[in-house]
């Protein structure tokens, strides 16, 4: 069920939130290999504060990336098995890295954010998984949303 006609449902808010962890998590991975940022400390002050400002905010809205966007042609069980393979490889990645993740840069495509650090590309990936729980929530507070 959708809250209105231009909206996600709930599966296809899951659908997304999957998609979204194995890219970001990609990312930071690859990110890691690369060469620290000697300016790392410069770039990214006062980022995370940032992002949890804008990332918790659900009046401001965001436009997914186009691969982003959910399909809605995948089952259930296909959304969570997703779900699950890239919540563990983000577990993974977050109990074995060695790297120093505050001086492993990438820029964000939105300019507001602009240069992130590694640590601080973990901290918006969890932050976009509450941002869209917040969403389910208003989806499922809309009317005609069934009752358990």
């Amino acid at each position: 069920m959708k809250a209105a006609p231009n909206k996600w449902s709930v599966g296809e808010i899951l659908e997304h939130i999957a998609k979204t962890e194995g890219l970001l998590i990609g990312s930071v991975e690859k990110m890691l290999t690369e060469p620290v940022n000697a300016a790392w400390a410069e770039k990214t002050k006062g980022k995370t504060a940032i992002i949890e400002r804008r990332m918790l905010n659900r009046e401001v809205k965001a436009q997914a990336n186009e691969m982003l966007v959910p399909s809605g042609k995948l089952t259930r069980a296909e959304v969570m098995a997703q779900f699950k393979a890239n919540r563990a490889a983000t577990r993974k990645l977050i109990a074995n890295t060695k790297a120093e993740v505050h001086a492993h840069t990438q820029d964000h495509p939105e300019p507001t954010f602009g240069t992130l650090s590694a640590y601080q590309w973990l901290v918006f990936t969890a932050l976009h998984n509450l941002r869209h729980n917040l969403q389910i929530e208003e989806v499922k507070a809309s009317p005609g949303f069934p009752k358990a």
